[in-house]
């Protein structure tokens, strides 16, 4: 057996799982832990007869693995080593290590919490912090604690750069082992810096042909998404013509397993790769015969927006632990060489780990599994707990859904605990419940696996139809299009045999007509059935309240109603566009989707007429199907309607005055110091916030007579206002926060409220013979000086009068003497007599 690095770290990884529950490994790429670390614990006494779980975040990964794994044991894979991923699984009755890819393991831990008969579970390349790896950990720690004692599960996390101090103490300290590095060198050759904005291609396609030039071997190269992918390759393929030595190999997640395993098996005999690949192939794949990495230094995130409830995709740069992974699949087999294209100062810009999934994924599906489990997130330890705005706006879908009876409940409704059950998002698992109650079993599971799937169409128009017609035959796929079609079809097989075996409860009219598949995507996207905002255009407004719109001419534009699939924006572009949609027919509201309607009496304004309209809505999300007018309506309801403007016009649709807004300020001054000093005050809150809140108790009593927008400017606001301060806080008003000071000169100045501390604005020859800053509150709150020269023009700003005579008045009365020559600037201004004149009186 051939030696790898990991194999100096076996025994110190033994000693820590003898004696303890859980550990942590970091091993760099190329230390074999992935092929190592489940042989090594498979004859610890510990295990005794029990099995290894060993997570893999891809599917291409788990099966590699399994299958390395087993030749290590000299065996097929479903002897001593089998794998679940989806649409294949080899176990067999002697399987002791499983490898599985996570959405398996999380149904598995809710089958089975315990995990009963597993004695190890490893979490390989947890670095990559996927949101299915995040949840998995939680539940599996959670089922541990609660359901396990002897045997224990033990927990081993893996990766080659992990944040190990921080896992090490959300599991309880466990002890971290760590591996040397790759086996062979590898140099790095650094770019130029990297514009942003800059189209990567160009430079990728002119290294690659250096590349070719310059070394030996197969290459690896990173492009961020398939886009990218294929550019280069059509821009190499041409360049190429004529070199059968070498091969053109694209890697990515959309492709089936038979074209992704064709791109990482050896080259044939004489031949090069060019595998151009997104970051599936950063980790847990040795692809033989690369020693030369091309990194673009870019991938391609999901982020879940939750105040749109949509996922867009985002270019990003890299972290460094990305670019070290990248990098070390260069040195899997013997020196290689890797070329970044960024330069080294940019390197040290990058992050230096990626962003978890959790902190910007739609939470759907992780809130589904949580009331499944029967907890909330602040129940499970997380290293990332998942962010409150995006699991609020999950429970709101499972709400909209049915799955839950109230958002943030932890019980499932029976519908609920159905969805929870199907391995797919809770909008899919929706529709094809709801489709089989419909008696439309058939139609809804090859919908499922369409939208599950990558678009085998993308390009030829939106509308969903044209992709049944290649499901059913109807139309012949291009060969570009038919591995994807045969991918649909085995999903969609396979939905089918998830479904529970019952009877339609509501068995449709006319069941082939093209109406139903509006129906099933309205099921799964109730906050995606859109209208559009004129006869024939390109722009629909959806339930959600969002606006979305084709990019290019499309068929659909002929229908008022349409509902949408896919939509998002790319890089690049300012709106959402349609993707995948199809024709909606709004009278489905009336019977199938009549759950989705609400019947809401609205009392609003109409802004452009400045008057009450009051009618009852039929409303969708923010669409209206239908209005009626309301009459008879009682004082209360008018009321609310009217305190409703006000709380989204604000308070500046009321009739304010400079003054009142001063009188304001200084009611909001004493309150504040008595606050800041700990005690309880008199004072009550008169702020903007306050006022806003309380609408009920201080305006709502003057709105009898306000029918039209123009009678709020007639409302005497002054008093509404001032009678908010009882008696006889008015009189104090005035004692301990003054609308105006005296000054050594005998002049009333105004002081500004509108600032903290409150503004007086005085000409400095007023102030001769003062000593002290002037201050209110009873002397709690000094005032801001703003010294005025005698143009009235600022000269100095101060809270400290005695250390501006002291310190700074010197210089100022030289200025000031230069530019007003006949005025009156004393040497001692502490003696000196203050004056609003040009000299003092003889």
């Amino acid at each position: 057996m051939q030696s790898l690095p990991i194999d100096a770290a076996l025994p110190a990884l033994r000693q820590a799982l003898s004696t303890r529950h859980e550990a942590v490994l970091e091993a760099p790429p190329g230390a074999g832990k992935t092929t190592r670390v489940p042989l090594a614990m498979l004859g610890e006494a510990w295990l005794g007869d029990q099995t290894i779980l060993m997570l893999e975040p891809r599917r291409l990964a788990a099966r590699a693995a399994a299958e390395r794994l087993a030749s290590e044991l000299g065996e097929k894979v479903g002897e001593t080593v089998g794998y679940r991923i989806r649409l294949e699984s080899r176990i067999g009755p002697r399987t002791r290590i499983e490898v599985v890819t996570e959405g398996i393991l999380t149904r598995r831990l809710q089958d089975d919490p315990a995990l009963e008969g597993v004695g190890l579970l490893i979490f390989d390349e947890y670095h990559e912090r996927s949101l299915d790896a995040d949840l998995a950990l939680a539940l599996s720690l959670n089922g541990r604690e609660l359901l396990r004692d002897d045997p224990p599960l033990k927990i081993l996390l893996m990766s080659a750069t992990l944040e190990g101090e921080r896992l090490s103490a959300l599991l309880d300290g466990a002890p971290v082992i760590r591996s040397e590095g790759r086996m062979f060198p590898v140099v790095t050759r650094w770019g130029k810096p990297f514009v942003a904005g800059e189209y990567i291609e160009p430079r990728v396609y002119s290294t690659v042909l250096d590349a070719l030039n310059d070394e030996s071997g197969s290459l690896l190269v990173f492009l961020p998404g398939q886009a990218e992918i294929r550019r280069v390759a059509q821009q190499l393929s041409e360049a190429l013509t004529g070199r059968d030595d070498v091969l053109i190999c694209p890697l990515h997640g959309e492709l089936d397993l038979n074209a992704q395993r064709a791109a990482i098996d050896p080259a044939p005999l004489g031949k090069r790769k060019v595998v151009l690949a997104t970051n599936i192939a950063e980790t847990s794949l040795t692809i033989d015969g690369v020693r030369v990495v091309i990194d673009a230094g870019l991938a391609r995130v999901p982020r879940f927006d939750a105040n749109s409830g949509m996922t867009r995709l985002d270019t990003q740069r890299i972290s460094r632990a990305s670019a070290t992974q990248r990098a070390g699949r260069a040195g899997r087999l013997e020196p290689g060489v890797c070329y970044r294209l960024w330069s080294e100062a940019q390197h040290e810009q990058l992050a230096a780990y990626g962003s978890p999934e959790i902190l910007q994924a739609d939470l759907a599906g992780l809130a589904l599994q949580l009331a499944r489990w029967g907890v909330t997130p602040d129940q499970l330890a997380w290293l990332d707990a998942p962010p409150a705005a995006a699991y609020a706006q999950a429970g709101d879908l499972l709400q909209r859904l049915g799955a839950v009876a109230e958002q943030g409940d932890t019980t499932l409704t029976p519908h609920g605990q159905a969805m929870a059950q199907l391995p797919a998002h809770p909008r899919i698992a929706h529709l094809l419940l709801r489709g089989q109650a419909l008696g439309l079993a058939e139609l809804a599971c090859d919908v499922a696996a369409m939208l599950g799937e990558r678009d085998i169409l993308r390009g030829a128009g939106a509308d969903l139809h044209s992709r049944l017609a290649l499901l059913s035959g109807e139309q012949r796929a291009a060969r570009g299009a038919q591995g994807g079609v045969q991918r649909i079809k085995q999903l969609a097989r396979q939905y089918r045999g998830y479904l529970p075996k019952r009877l339609a409860s509501l068995t449709v009219p006319d069941p082939e007509h093209t109406r139903w598949l509006g129906a099933l995507l309205a099921l799964a996207y109730p906050d995606r059935v859109a209208h559009q905002r004129r006869p024939g255009g390109a722009e629909y407004r959806l339930a959600n309240g969002r606006a979305a719109l084709f990019g290019e001419a499309d068929a659909l534009m002929k229908n008022e109603w349409i509902v949408i699939a896919d939509l998002g924006s790319r890089q690049g572009q300012r709106e959402e566009r349609i993707y995948l949609a199809t024709d909606f027919d709004p009278q489905l509201f009336d019977d199938v989707l009549a759950e989705q309607v609400r019947s809401v009496e609205q009392l609003d304004w109409d802004e452009r007429e400045g008057v009450m309209v009051a009618e009852r809505q039929r409303k969708v999300g923010a669409l209206i199907l239908s209005r009626e007018p309301l009459t008879g309506l009682d004082a209360d309801a008018r009321a609310r309607a009217l305190l409703g403007l006000v709380r989204r016009k604000g308070l500046a649709l009321l009739p304010w005055t400079p003054e009142l807004r001063q009188w304001q300020a200084r009611v909001g001054l004493l309150r504040s110091l008595d606050v800041a000093a700990g005690k309880p005050s008199e004072w009550p809150d008169v702020s903007d916030e306050a006022l806003l809140a309380n609408l009920e108790d201080w305006l709502q009593p003057y709105l009898g007579k306000v029918s039209r927008l123009s009678h709020f400017a007639q409302l005497d606001l002054s008093s509404i206002i001032r009678n908010l301060l009882p008696w006889p806080l008015p009189q104090r008003l005035d004692e301990h926060a003054p609308q105006h000071l005296s000054v050594p000169s005998g002049s009333s100045v105004r002081l500004d409220y509108s600032e903290t501390p409150p503004v007086l604005a005085v000409r400095l020859q007023e102030l001769f013979g003062l000593a002290q800053t002037p201050s209110v509150a009873q002397g709690r709150q000094p005032v801001l000086l703003h010294l005025l020269s005698p143009a009235r023009r600022p000269v100095q700003v101060t809270q400290d009068l005695a250390s501006f005579w002291a310190n700074t008045y010197e210089q100022v009365k030289k200025d000031l003497k230069g530019r007003y020559p006949k005025h009156y600037w004393p040497d001692d201004p502490l003696v000196a007599e203050a004056t609003a004149r040009i000299k003092p009186r003889k």
